[in-house]
């Protein structure tokens, strides 16, 4: 059983429009990767757009393979093309879901621990005048705030990743809003990792884009199949 559906899911993706459909996506996002990663500024977003964005990136490998392969064949027969839309929707729902249940974090690309500490630091001391540090824990109890930082060497940035359930939704919107103030005038280097997804994500869109202009009636015919025409 596992062997066939193996099999069916490596035979969608040999056809150009499920390569582009699972693929595109992920070529756009490490695009976006690229342009902020080489850009001169910080970027400060935050873990529930992180991930939405994470979320989009694979959705057309969900699309392209098992939100297909297990399409109910009832609901296509009855409702036709539209059926796509019902599953897309339901994807985003629970992708929704997903973002509404991830604990507070906040990710700062182009900078390293660094070089936030400093900044941290200093932004806590004057929101929270009980801050503390223990190692790379930071605690600031009256604006229900308690987190630690961890970095990614190749992608140069930094996330602020709440410790434990217990946390003030406003407090960490009051840090958001102060590590921007302070950001937006920083100054950073242009990571060079950003060259290497963008070279990537070139290279999947060339080869998007040759093969489906090499095979326009393989498309086609694999679009009529996919919206059961």
């Amino acid at each position: 059983m596992i062997i066939s559906v193996g099999g069916a899911i490596q035979d969608r993706f040999m056809d150009p429009l499920h390569f582009s459909i699972a693929l595109g996506p992920l070529a756009v996002y490490l695009l976006l990767l690229a342009l902020i990663n080489l850009s001169s500024r910080p970027f400060l977003t935050t873990g529930a757009r992180d991930t939405a964005a994470l979320g989009v990136a694979v959705s057309g490998f969900v699309i392209a393979g098992p939100m297909e392969l297990f399409m109910p064949e009832a609901a296509a027969t009855h409702f036709g093309p539209w059926v796509w839309l019902m599953l897309l929707a339901f994807y985003g729902l629970c992708l929704t879901l997903l973002v509404l249940l991830v604990r507070p974090r906040l990710v700062i690309y182009n900078m390293t621990p660094d070089q936030i500490r400093p900044i941290l630091a200093e932004l806590a001391k004057d929101m929270d005048e009980d801050a503390r540090w223990a190692g790379e824990t930071l605690v600031m109890p009256h604006l229900g705030v308690h987190l630690h930082v961890e970095s990614f060497a190749p992608l140069r940035n930094v996330q602020l990743i709440a410790n434990g359930s217990q946390q003030n939704y406003g407090g960490w919107r009051q840090l958001e809003i102060g590590l921007y103030r302070i950001l937006r005038e920083s100054k950073a280097l242009p990571n060079p990792y950003g060259f290497f997804l963008m070279s990537l994500s070139m290279i999947i869109g060339v080869m998007v884009m040759v093969w489906m202009l090499a095979d326009r009636e393989g498309v086609a015919q694999a679009l009529g199949e996919m919206l059961r025409r």
